[in-house]
């Protein structure tokens, strides 16, 4: 029989000490109404006997909120769930299964974007977490990181990945996507995520990662000659 871990029964709540990133969880945990947003991709998610038995949704939708979150590359997001007890406790995943790799959380990723889902999704929370008052909407800081890929990376027509491309950072060529976030200086979350080719200016996503509603706005010196 299947085990599964239960986000109230985590180890930690019988410790001494509960750290902010479980506390955080947990408050998302309660706060999000995720059957809502489960109902909202259910059409477009895969089914249970078409190929491989796909993860349950609500644990990869989960998944990919933890990731927009805290900024994770798909890489990093599955080494998280494989040490961080209260990230794989809040993703519902089971004890005895096996934990979605990097590709999964990419292919999920892809499929809200192919049917214009990320952007409404992330909306949505945003709304809710700014209506329970853990995004204040004050101060946004923006940047972007370049997400490392295999060169012999290839699509299923065995041509290279068009998201993915060569650039030069420094003295070092790159290959891979890039990531370009914002963040919202009071809590740290990520509010706004998007992705491109690696070679892809940060100034020309700029304007995509604010809400608007910014008193002040944080950037490197990559970002000087964004308008203002």
């Amino acid at each position: 029989m299947e085990q599964q871990l239960g986000f109230s029964d985590l180890d930690f709540r019988k410790s001494k000490h509960v750290t902010r990133k479980e506390k955080f969880l947990a408050k998302m945990d309660l706060i999000i109404p995720w059957h809502a947003l489960e109902e909202l991709i259910a059409p477009y998610y895969p089914k249970a006997g078409n190929g491989c038995r796909p993860y349950p949704l609500s644990s990869i939708l989960r998944v990919h909120c933890l990731q927009q979150w805290h900024n994770l590359s798909d890489a990093s997001m599955e080494d998280a769930l494989y040490e961080t007890a209260s990230m794989k406790s809040f993703s519902k995943l089971s004890l005895d299964k096996s934990i979605p790799d990097h590709t999964t959380i990419m292919n999920f990723r892809h499929l809200l974007e192919r049917h214009y889902l990320g952007r409404q999704i992330s909306e949505t929370i945003n709304q809710w977490l700014e209506d329970s008052g853990v995004l204040v909407k004050k101060g946004s800081s923006i940047d972007a990181t370049i997400i490392e890929a295999p060169s012999s990376t290839k699509n299923k027509l065995n041509q290279r990945d068009p998201e993915m491309h060569q650039t030069k950072k420094g003295n070092q060529w790159h290959f891979g996507m890039k990531a370009h976030i914002g963040i919202d200086v009071n809590s740290g979350l990520t509010h706004t995520f998007t992705t491109t080719a690696a070679n892809e200016h940060d100034l020309n996503q700029a304007h995509h990662l604010l809400h608007g509603e910014e008193k002040y706005i944080f950037a490197d010196a990559g970002y000087r000659d964004a308008q203002k």
